[in-house]
């Protein structure tokens, strides 16, 4: 019984010999074969082989799926293959692989298979040497590259230079829980599913890591960031006889535009919270801006099609019932769900506040038309969010046409609440509108 087979230094193989004849092999050493170009898919059939060499296999472009099924196997070596590109996300299935040695290869990213990989010891690839627990966080920060020179553009406070951003590819979003811990580093993150099935999942293992973390968080980092114009506390209200008072927050996510100054006017002067956590919002105006509200902390819509205008901004009113002894706004992050596309967009308060056009323009690309779109925020666990509202504001070039809209607008402000609004507050809240337009 065969059990090793070393064809090293043959330089005119180039197909290896059908494995299935040999069910006992335990190591496989083809080192320096130039031409070697194919490996047998019944590689698979090793059910008892430990190693494979196949280093300086130059000519050798890929390896067979059916390899990635080997349990047995513990150490692969293809260190000098030049022209092998990928490892599969099959690789993790190699469930006794102990060893992994592949510099100098084609390969220019490491699989989140092979970081999830529970066997793994020692692993030689994409620059990377040494123990797993020592490389394999290198690893998980290199895929949270905001394209090396993030941090330096957003340096808006102490903590903000080491935060990241990383895009999860739709073949390995199932690997996300690699990296959850992660979290607290993440300037932003997005998710691409392979369905909506997979996009509840994931959204869902996010939230929780964020609900967990925030719960393990006893000094909020937010009360020590000051407010932009993205973040606004518009308004606060302490309740006589209460220990809560109510906030409302403006949050603005996209690019700025003519229409975006003057609904977010708009929205100032007209938003209020009462002593009972009531609250007041104006209405659409389409087609400049339309209107999505929902008790609680999401909101969900369809993104309508609004003719001759592109989406620019997308701004989102919160309101909170919190401890009187809260001193901060108690934004954490904001999730983006794209139903439709099956993509999930996370942001943390801070990349909120240092927004640039190119990451506020990739919130709103991201929503096209007949879009299902769900828009969360994850509050300090201190606070509870009453109502959530979401403005979609499109651009307009005519700005005679916006002020008859505006004029319009003013008989559609309407009260957020179960409640029917009083005759004199509503008159009160149309001189507002008055004085500012």
């Amino acid at each position: 019984m065969l059990k090793i087979l070393n064809l090293s230094h043959s330089h005119c193989l180039t197909h290896t010999p059908d494995f299935s004849y040999l069910p006992n092999l335990e190591k496989l050493v083809l080192k320096d074969c130039p031409m070697l170009s194919e490996v047998s898919h019944s590689i698979g059939d090793l059910s008892e082989i430990l190693l494979i060499d196949l280093e300086d296999c130059v000519s050798l472009r890929s390896l067979p799926r059916s390899l990635y099924k080997l349990k047995s196997l513990k150490t692969l070596i293809l260190s000098g293959c030049l022209m092998i590109d990928k490892l599969e996300e099959d690789f993790e299935q190699m469930e006794s692989l102990t060893t992994l040695l592949a510099h100098n290869t084609a390969i220019k990213k490491v699989p989140f298979s092979v970081v999830r990989s529970k066997s793994i010891g020692y692993i030689s690839l994409c620059g990377y040497e040494g123990f797993s627990r020592d490389v394999f966080p290198s690893i998980i920060l290199s895929w949270m590259s905001p394209t090396n020179n993030l941090t330096s553009r957003f340096q808006t406070s102490a903590a903000m230079s080491s935060l990241v951003s990383v895009d999860v590819p739709s073949s390995s979003s199932h690997e996300l829980s690699s990296f959850l811990n992660q979290l607290p580093r993440l300037r932003s993150l997005l998710v691409e599913c392979n369905s909506e099935d997979q996009l509840f999942l994931d959204a869902k293992m996010i939230l929780d890591a964020l609900y967990a973390t925030n719960s393990k968080e006893l000094v909020s980092t937010t009360s020590h960031l000051t407010t932009s114009t993205l973040i606004q506390c518009c308004n606060e209200v302490h309740v006589q006889g209460s220990k809560h008072s109510f906030k409302s927050l403006l949050i603005k996510m996209g690019m700025n535009c003519q229409v975006t100054d003057i609904v977010q006017e708009i929205i100032l002067q007209n938003m209020n919270v009462d002593g009972s956590g009531d609250c007041f919002v104006p209405g659409d105006s389409y087609p400049n801006w339309l209107t999505f509200n929902s008790e609680g902390s999401s909101v969900t819509f369809r993104v309508p099609h609004v003719e001759g205008r592109n989406l620019k901004t997308m701004m989102c009113i919160v309101y909170t019932s919190t401890p009187d002894n809260i001193t901060s706004d108690g934004l954490k992050n904001v999730l983006v769900k794209n139903y439709t596309k099956a993509t999930i967009q996370l942001y943390k308060r801070e990349a909120l506040i240092s927004f640039e056009d190119e990451e506020g323009q990739r919130v709103v690309s991201s929503m096209e038309p007949g879009d299902e779109v769900e828009v969360v925020v994850v509050f300090e666990n201190s606070f509870t969010v009453k109502k959530t509202t979401v403005y979609l504001v499109y651009d307009e070039p005519d700005l005679n046409a916006i002020a008859c809209c505006n004029d319009e607008n003013e008989h559609s402000a309407k009260r957020f609440s179960t409640e029917n609004m009083p005759t004199d507050d509503f008159n009160q809240n149309r001189k507002k509108k008055n004085r500012v337009e």
